[in-house]
């Protein structure tokens, strides 16, 4: 999963700062080299993916939708909990 894509697709389609997104892609390379997804329901992580799943959360920063998808996913799958984004370092404006 090509991170820095997904960096770049999370800033267009939602906006926030680059340490943000860079905690959501840190997550969704986590979540994709773990496998979960393709094992439950069997869906590849994508940038294309992960946009298209956060554009259904009812809004928020890139950390809140994703938060928001995986806690979907939990509810659904279980397992999922590990790889929610509590931090990320802060910038200065």
């Amino acid at each position: 999963m090509d991170r820095r894509d997904l960096m770049d697709r999370l800033d267009a389609a939602f906006g926030g700062p680059p340490a943000e997104r860079r905690a959501v892609a840190r997550a969704a390379g986590d979540l994709a080299d773990a496998g979960a997804l393709a094992d439950d329901l069997d869906i590849e992580v994508t940038p294309d993916v992960i946009v298209d799943q956060l554009a259904d959360a009812p809004g928020g920063s890139p950390a809140e939708r994703w938060n928001w998808w995986l806690g979907a996913l939990e509810a659904s799958h279980g397992g999922y909990r590990q790889f929610r984004v509590t931090a990320w370092q802060r910038e200065d404006s």
